[in-house]
């Protein structure tokens, strides 16, 4: 892919034995690894000013996962193994960088393969820095703290929830700013407006690098009886991040070591959110998705409040946890207010 870097910061492709990809270094060869993962329609490009702020005797490493950026175009996600193949790549990665643990710090639905990979691999961990995660029991579909399944098949997740026209714009290269574009989804969502980033363009051109088609972005569907008349299909991130796929979180509470968990969040973040714009039962309760079957049926999924419960279950089987609220910020509060975010990062892993 064609995204400048910044100075500080060298790109290499890396084979493990499950895929190739492009990834990001910063900081002395030998210092202490920190591994950057970054989220959905994004790549390693992402974290670049993260990597480049830490502090003296720390090593950045950041890399373009399966389905995106500078990743192998013939690895495609198995999303009906949840995030393993996202996880079990991760693990691949430290194997071939000689790395038994490292720091972990996952965005948005990078979050989401740190639960799994939390879950798989915790002695690889020497700590996990959360910033503002996919839920723990998927995105979308589900109720309560406890994550109850609305529905068997999952319907109102995964790839048929995708706006249809987005993925053609993002093979398309598309950089106009009209609505529903992806620089106004970035602008509009992954920040809070007013909000622009510095690197405005190679954000959007790390936005572009998604690998779009049936087997990628958004990943196919498949029909449903059930409200809003889609489920899950099986491939892609989108697909892979429903609550039918999903590894089960209980087996969060007895993994042995427990790294110490860090939570950071947007206090305005309207894609991860008790209320979520992205969510199928926010948008059907708004009159936006015809046929919503009542809040009783297809509430809004609480997405922050299980976060919660889940790592409040963790604290009392001996994990340990803490929860950061940055004001006055989106989805990305690394980006949009780096100082306050380092301070408490820094802080963690330190």
């Amino acid at each position: 892919m064609s995204v400048p870097i910044l100075d500080g910061i060298t790109a290499e492709t890396i084979s493990t034995d499950r895929i190739s990809t492009r990834v990001l270094f910063s900081g002395e060869a030998d210092g202490t690894p920190v591994i950057f993962v970054h989220g959905n329609v994004s790549t390693a490009t992402f974290w670049e000013e993260t990597m480049l702020a830490l502090p003296e005797g720390f090593r950045g490493i950041a890399y373009d996962q399966r389905g995106y950026g500078g990743a192998d175009i013939n690895k495609k996600i198995d999303a009906t193994q949840g995030m393993a193949n996202l996880s079990d790549d991760l693990k691949a990665l430290m194997d071939t960088l000689g790395y038994d643990k490292a720091h972990l710090i996952g965005h948005s639905a990078g979050g989401s393969v740190l639960w799994r990979f939390m879950m798989d691999y915790p002695a690889m961990c020497q700590s996990v820095t959360l910033v503002n995660p996919g839920s723990p029991y998927g995105f979308g579909g589900t109720q309560g703290l406890d994550g109850k399944p609305n529905y068997d098949d999952a319907a109102g997740t995964g790839g048929g929830t995708v706006n249809p026209a987005f993925p053609p714009s993002l093979a398309d290269g598309d950089r106009s700013d009209g609505e529903g574009s992806p620089r106004w989804t970035m602008l509009s969502f992954y920040f809070k407006p007013p909000f622009k980033p510095a690197r405005e363009e190679d954000l959007l051109s790390s936005m572009l690098a998604t690998h779009v088609g049936d087997q990628d972005y958004p990943g196919g569907m498949t029909a449903s009886e059930n409200w809003p008349n889609v489920a899950p299909g099986e491939w892609g991130m989108v697909n892979a991040l429903s609550p039918k796929y999903l590894k089960s979180i209980d087996n969060l509470y007895s993994v042995n070591p427990k790294p110490p968990v860090l939570w950071i969040r947007g206090s305005d973040d309207q894609i991860v959110a008790d209320a979520s714009f992205f969510d199928m039962a926010t948008l059907g309760a708004m009159g936006l998705v015809p046929g919503h079957p009542g809040n009783d049926v297809a509430p809004s999924q609480p997405m922050v409040g299980q976060t919660r419960a889940v790592l409040a279950k963790y604290a009392e089987a001996g994990g340990s946890f803490e929860e950061v609220v940055i004001a006055e910020t989106g989805h990305s509060p690394y980006i949009e207010k780096p100082e306050e975010f380092n301070t408490v990062f820094h802080k963690f892993i330190s």
